[in-house]
């Protein structure tokens, strides 16, 4: 049973409400929706289609949430949105289920901070602990990894994924895959070093830090062949788990390419 509905709100037959679930003033809550234990809807919040929202996730007024996909070729399909614990969603935040031609569903994991007017796409795919600042905005069928951070008014183009821990500057147009704990930022998005803070604050030690500097130079301040410096850094450092991570990360297939330095002096 709900905490609480207001009773200006509406909350069609069919929705399933978790233990202590609140549902504040003019909220309108779908027939196929799901909330999990313990989530809280302000106010003025709408949620639609077939949505699962996870425990403990607090929605703020305006949020629309589960609409149908703003994508041309979206015909109706039974598609859906599954959002996962302990979440924040703010102001004006939208988030869109998937498609037939991404799978179905659009995923997002647990206990991130989406601000407000950030926008989620159909067919996304987010991890958990990531930080998605003011008007923040994925294009559909995007990859974001656990931890990473999206800068204010950034937009990621289609397809682009984007690795963990990595750092996205405010204002960035990202059109290629941002590398594990990189930093990217500008007009087109160009690789800027390492997320040395938020690897920092992740608890790296100095000597795999020192290590990873030395496999980001070798991977984007050497001459040769991108393939050949990635295969010269899995066989010299691959043993270490984070650095393996950005060499696994190179080197999976791609819709969109790698973000690049924009000159092996950008490397450090």
């Amino acid at each position: 049973m709900a905490g609480s509905i207001h009773p200006n709100a509406v909350v069609e037959e069919g929705a399933t409400l978790g233990e202590g679930v609140e549902v504040g003033p003019f909220c309108h809550v779908g027939g196929e929706v799901q909330l999990g234990d313990g989530c809280v809807l302000q106010s003025h919040v709408v949620l639609a289609g077939r949505t699962y929202i996870g425990p403990g996730t607090r929605i703020f007024p305006f949020a629309s949430i589960g609409h149908p996909p703003q994508d041309l070729k979206y015909a109706g399909e039974p598609s859906s949105l599954e959002i996962g614990a302990g979440n924040v969603i703010r102001e004006h935040v939208t988030m869109n289920p998937g498609t037939k031609g991404g799978g179905m569903r659009t995923v997002v994991g647990d206990r991130n901070l989406f601000m407000m007017g950030a926008h989620i796409a159909h067919d996304c795919r987010v991890g958990s602990d990531c930080v998605f600042a003011n008007n923040a905005t994925l294009g559909g069928h995007v990859a974001i990894e656990d931890g990473a951070i999206v800068g204010g008014l950034a937009a990621v183009h289609q397809f682009v994924r984007v690795g963990t821990y990595a750092m996205i500057g405010g204002l960035s147009a990202v059109v290629q895959d941002v590398i594990p704990y990189g930093m990217a930022f500008g007009d087109r998005a160009t690789l800027q070093g390492l997320n040395w803070i938020g690897l920092k604050r992740a608890g790296t030690d100095r000597e795999t830090l020192k290590l990873m500097r030395h496999a980001f130079r070798q991977l984007f301040g050497a001459e040769g062949a991108i393939g050949d410096r990635i295969d010269a850094v899995a066989a010299e450092y691959g043993s270490d788990p984070m650095v393996r991570r950005i060499v696994d990360f190179m080197s999976a297939e791609s819709d969109r390419g790698l973000c690049l330095p924009e000159s092996s002096g950008d490397a450090g």
